[in-house]
C-alpha cells in the first residue's frame, strides 16, 4: 500500500515537507510520552520545526506553496539553524553571566538572522500585523530607553525571556498535544457528531438553524481553539442553513462568527491562550477552566436568547424536517466519539497535567473510533497521518505568534515598559478601577486586531494586567478580563477577522454584519466587568452566594438580549428596548438596590406585554 504522503505526483520537496511535518508530531507525541529535554532543546527544535516549514510550506505572499524556489528552501535552512544555535551552544549558553559577559559576534548575526527570519516567517503565516507590532518595539527600545543594542540582543536570542519565553514554552508543551488532538477528532469524524448534535437538540425550536450554530459552534471550537478555522468549518453548513430559514445574511454570518468566537472562551479546551494564562497564573489548567466556565456559559445563554428573541421577531421556525436527526440515533450510531474528551476532562480532574491529559485524548481517539462500524472507516493509516500533519501544519502559525511575541514582552521586560505603561494607565483613570477597565478594554481590542488571540493577550498581560492588579483587581480576575478582549478583537470593528471570515460564506454587507456582531456579542464585552467585580462568577466564594449572583446574571444577560434584539414577550418599541436595556445593566451589576430596580422595570415591560397581549386582536397577537 503507498501512502498519501509519498505519493509519486508529488513535487519532492513538497513530499519531504509533508514527512517533516509528520515527524513533528511525532517528535512532540515522543517527548509528551517520554519526557521533554532540557528547556532550551525543547523550544529550539519547536521553533526551528516551526520555521523551516513555514518557509518550505508558505510563500512570500502568504499562500500555500507547492513548490518553494531556491530561496525558499535556503531560507528555510538558514532560519532552522539559528533558532538551534543556543541549543547546540547549551554550556556556553547557560553558564555565562547575562548582560556581563561580552556578546560573541557570532551571537550577534545568528541572533538578528533569527529575529529577521522570524519577523518574516510570521508575516507569511499570519500577516503584517504581528510582526509590525514586533518592530515597533524593537525601535522603542532602541531609540526611547538606554538600552544598547547588545543587550536587546541577548534578551531576546540569548534568555529564557524573549523569544525562547514562556509563550513558546506553552506552545512546544500544552498547545501542540491539544491542537494535534483537535485534528485527530476531527478526522474521525467528531465535526459531523457535533453537528447532528446539535441540530438533535435545538433543530426543532423557533430559529433552531441559529441555535444549531450556536451549539456546534460552541462545542467545536472549544476543541479547536481557533474562531476562524471555527467559523470555515461549521459555518458552511449553518449559514447556508439559516439565509434558507429567513434570517438576514449579516445575521447569519453573525451568529457563526460570535459563536465561533466564544468557543475560545468555552472548555474543557478553550483557547490555547488559556495555556499561557496557565502557566502565568502559575496553575493548573483545570483551575482556569473553573474560572472560565461560567463566564462562557453566559455568553452562550445570551447569544442563544438574542437568536431566539430574533426568530420570534421574525417569525422563523424550526430545521427543516428532512434535515432533522433523532438525538437517540446521534448518540447510538456516534456517541462515542464523545469518549476522548470526557477521557481529558477526567484525567484533568484527577490532578495530572495538561499536556498529560491531552496525550490520553490523544491515544484514545484512534480506539474510540474503531469500536463502531459506523466510524470505524475513519480509522486508516492515511486518515492518521492526514490528522498528524494537518495538526502539525496548524502549529506553524501559533509557534511563529509565541516566538514573535516573546519579542514583544522581552521588549516590554528589559526596558521597563511595562511599569511604565502600567503607570499611565493608573494615571489616566486617576484611581478609578471602571475607568482603568474601559482604556484597557479598548487598548485590548486595538491591540488584539488582526492578531490571534493568543499574542494578544501575551501582550496585554504584559502592559495592562499589572495596572489592573495595582487597582485592586484579583490577578485571575485581571488576566481572564484581557483574555476576554484579545479574544473579542475578532468580532470588533474594523479588524474583525470572524467576521470577514463568515462573511465568505454569508456574501452580506460587512458593515451589517459587524454590527450585528458586536449585538450579539454584547453580553462578552459586559461579563469581564462583571467578574472583577464579583469574583462569584468565577467561582470564587460560597456556594449559596454563586448561585444567587450567577442566577441574577443570567436574567440580566437575557434581558439585555432582549432590549438589543428588541423582542421580549412581544415586539418592543425603541423606547421600552431603552428601558429593558438600562434594566439588564441594573440587574448585571452586584448591588441589591439595583437588581431590585431592574427586576421592577422588567417586570413592568413584561406586564405591559402580557396586557397588550390579551386586549390585542388575533392578527395584532400573531404580529407580535
Amino acid at each position: 500500500m503507498k501512502l498519501s504522503v509519498l505519493t509519486d505526483k508529488m513535487p519532492l520537496i513538497v513530499r519531504i515537507s509533508r514527512l517533516v511535518l509528520i515527524g513533528m508530531a511525532f517528535w512532540h507525541l515522543y517527548v509528551a510520552f517520554f519526557g521533554p529535554p532540557n528547556p532550551y532543546i525543547m523550544r529550539g527544535v519547536h521553533v526551528a520545526l516551526a520555521l523551516l516549514l513555514i518557509y518550505l510550506t508558505v510563500d512570500a505572499k502568504g499562500l500555500r506553496n507547492t513548490n518553494p524556489r531556491w530561496y525558499d528552501i535556503v531560507l528555510a535552512l538558514i532560519a532552522g539553524g539559528a533558532a538551534l544555535y543556543p541549543s547546540f551552544n547549551l554550556n556556553y549558553i547557560t553558564q555565562r553571566f547575562l548582560y556581563v559577559d561580552p556578546v560573541l559576534p557570532m551571537d550577534i548575526v545568528v541572533g538578528i538572522t533569527l529575529v529577521i527570519l522570524l519577523l518574516e516567517a510570521t508575516r507569511r503565516m499570519l500577516g503584517p500585523m504581528l510582526p509590525i507590532t514586533a518592530i515597533l518595539f524593537i525601535a522603542y527600545g532602541l531609540a526611547f530607553t538606554n538600552t544598547l543594542p547588545t543587550v536587546l540582543l541577548e534578551q531576546l536570542f540569548m534568555t529564557p525571556e524573549g523569544i525562547f519565553g514562556i509563550p513558546i514554552a506553552v506552545s512546544a508543551t500544552y498547545m501542540v498535544l491539544f491542537i494535534l488532538f483537535g485534528s485527530l477528532v476531527e478526522k474521525m469524524g467528531v465535526g459531523q457528531l457535533f453537528m447532528d448534535f446539535a441540530v438533535a437538540i435545538t433543530g426543532r425550536q423557533a430559529g433552531g438553524p441559529a441555535k444549531v450554530a450556536c451549539v456546534t459552534s460552541g462545542l467545536f471550537g472549544s476543541v479547536s481553539g481557533s474562531a476562524v478555522a471555527n467559523v470555515m468549518t461549521t459555518g458552511t453548513f449553518s449559514i447556508p442553513l439559516m439565509k434558507r430559514m429567513g434570517f438576514k445574511p449579516a445575521f447569519a454570518g453573525a451568529v457563526e462568527a460570535v459563536a465561533s468566537t466564544g468557543g475560545q472562551i468555552m472548555p474543557p479546551v478553550m483557547g490555547a491562550a488559556a495555556f499561557v494564562m496557565a502557566e502565568y497564573l502559575g496553575t493548573g489548567y483545570l483551575t482556569v477552566a473553573k474560572y472560565a466556565l461560567a463566564p462562557a456559559i453566559l455568553f452562550y445563554i445570551a447569544l442563544f436568547a438574542a437568536v431566539h428573541f430574533e426568530a420570534k421577531r421574525k417569525g422563523i421556525g424550526s430545521v427543516p424536517k428532512e434535515d432533522q436527526v433523532p438525538l437517540k440515533e446521534v448518540i447510538l450510531e456516534r456517541g462515542h466519539l464523545f469518549a476522548p474528551l470526557i477521557i481529558i476532562v477526567t484525567v484533568l480532574m484527577m490532578g495530572y497535567s495538561a499536556p498529560y491529559a491531552a496525550l490520553w485524548g490523544i491515544m484514545s481517539v484512534v480506539p474510540v473510533a474503531a469500536m463502531r462500524k459506523t466510524t470505524r472507516h475513519f480509522v486508516t493509516v492515511d486518515n492518521i497521518l492526514d490528522a498528524l500533519e494537518g495538526g502539525a501544519r496548524n502549529v506553524l502559525a501559533i509557534a511563529s505568534a509565541c516566538a514573535c511575541a516573546g519579542i514583544v514582552v522581552g521588549v516590554i521586560d528589559i526596558t521597563g515598559l511595562g511599569l511604565s505603561f502600567s503607570n499611565f494607565v493608573i494615571e489616566a483613570a486617576q484611581d478609578k478601577l471602571v475607568i482603568a477597565l474601559l482604556l484597557s478594554m479598548v487598548a485590548g481590542i486595538i491591540l488584539g486586531m488582526g492578531m490571534p488571540t493568543t499574542p494578544a493577550y501575551i501582550v496585554q498581560v504584559a502592559l495592562l494586567v499589572p495596572a489592573l492588579v495595582k487597582l485592586g483587581v484579583q490577578v485571575e480576575a485581571a488576566h481572564l478580563f484581557v483574555f476576554y478582549f484579545a479574544i473579542l478583537s475578532a468580532i470588533t470593528p474594523p479588524v474583525a477577522m470572524a467576521v470577514y471570515a463568515a462573511n465568505t460564506l454569508s456574501h452580506a454587507k460587512i458593515v451589517e454584519a459587524s454590527w450585528a456582531a458586536v449585538k450579539l456579542g454584547a453580553t462578552g464585552f459586559i461579563v469581564p466587568f462583571m467578574f472583577v467585580y464579583e469574583p462569584a462568577i468565577l467561582m470564587q466564594g460560597d456556594a449559596a452566594h454563586i448561585a444567587l449572583v450567577l442566577l441574577q446574571a443570567t436574567v440580566g444577560v437575557i434581558i439585555l438580549a432582549a432590549s438589543l434584539q428588541r423582542y421580549f414577550f412581544g415586539k418592543l418599541e425603541n423606547w421600552l428596548s431603552f428601558a429593558l436595556f438600562i434594566a439588564a445593566l441594573l440587574l448585571i451589576y452586584p448591588d441589591w438596590r439595583m437588581t431590585s430596580a431592574g427586576l421592577a422595570i422588567a417586570g413592568g415591560i413584561l406586564a405591559l406585554q402580557k396586557v397588550r397581549y390579551r386586549t390585542a386582536t388575533p392578527q395584532t397577537a400573531a404580529n407580535n
